[in-house]
């Protein structure tokens, strides 16, 4: 599966289980770890953890392993490692304090619009 392929699952998956507010970062150059970061964010334990689930549930069904999840069980900020595009879903409540978007200032965002057709 292409890089690019994968960052359009993550988020079709993200927003079909309506994740708000989701900002795609291109990372390349900037880190070492990831090509694209997704994040997103959730209102409540229940809705963080099915966006996560709908992404490893939907990388799975197009045969891609994911690599790492971590932070299911507390879902305050739910990491998904899918190697090329690594997902961060947070509760609303933990998104604004971290401030990813804020910490990666430096790399450009990807239209997300564009992905989902709107």
């Amino acid at each position: 599966m292409s890089e690019r392929a994968l960052l359009d699952m993550a988020v079709k998956a993200a927003d079909d289980k309506r994740a708000e507010d989701i900002v795609v970062l291109n990372m390349k150059g900037i880190s070492l770890i990831s090509d694209y970061f997704l994040i997103c964010h959730g209102n409540s334990d229940k809705q963080v953890q099915a966006i996560a689930r709908e992404m490893k549930e939907k990388s799975e069904e197009l045969g891609y392993t994911v690599n790492r999840m971590e932070g299911f069980d507390e879902a305050r900020w739910i990491l998904v490692d899918l190697g090329d595009v690594v997902a961060h879903v947070f509760h609303k409540d933990e998104r604004s304090y971290y401030n990813l978007e804020r910490l990666w200032g430096d790399a450009p965002s990807v239209d997300v619009q564009s992905v989902l057709g709107q």
